[in-house]
């Protein structure tokens, strides 16, 4: 997960919206972290299950981490500053965005994790022209 985390970082420098889905432990946050330390962040990366957003400054980027899993309605998402947040060129990475979808526009790239038997099977889709060209980068 960090490797591919690793080779979003190299297409995502200018920003993006990226949904992560998969069920608990499937690896959202290693992948995030992984594109962290591509991107140059050294510090320590934790999931935001709790915080619900954490922000890191990569020096090239500012990378929002948010994790919905606590989420119980997505009008929530009002005092996370999400839009605002999307729309600055950031890199907003969302886990867990089923719990808010009527209240967030479509991801330039979603990524799928799922568990198989011996390791996980990621896929990854693009609903966005950016995103296309995201993946097609890749």
């Amino acid at each position: 997960m960090e490797a591919l985390g690793r080779r979003l970082a190299e297409v995502c420098r200018h920003g993006a919206l990226i949904y992560l889905s998969g069920e608990l432990g499937a690896g959202k946050t290693t992948l995030v972290r992984g594109l962290l330390r591509a991107l140059g962040y050294a510090g320590t990366v934790k999931s935001p299950t709790y915080t619900l957003l954490e922000t890191y400054e990569t020096g090239e980027l500012t990378v929002s981490h948010v994790d919905l899993y606590r989420i119980s309605a997505g009008a929530e998402l009002h005092y996370l500053d999400l839009r605002e947040r999307m729309q600055s060129g950031a890199l907003c990475l969302i886990e867990w965005p089923e719990r808010a979808a009527d209240y967030l526009p479509a991801p330039d790239v979603q990524v799928r994790i799922d568990y198989m038997e011996h390791g996980r099977c990621v896929t990854l889709s693009a609903a966005t022209p950016h995103g296309a060209a995201l993946l097609a980068a890749l």
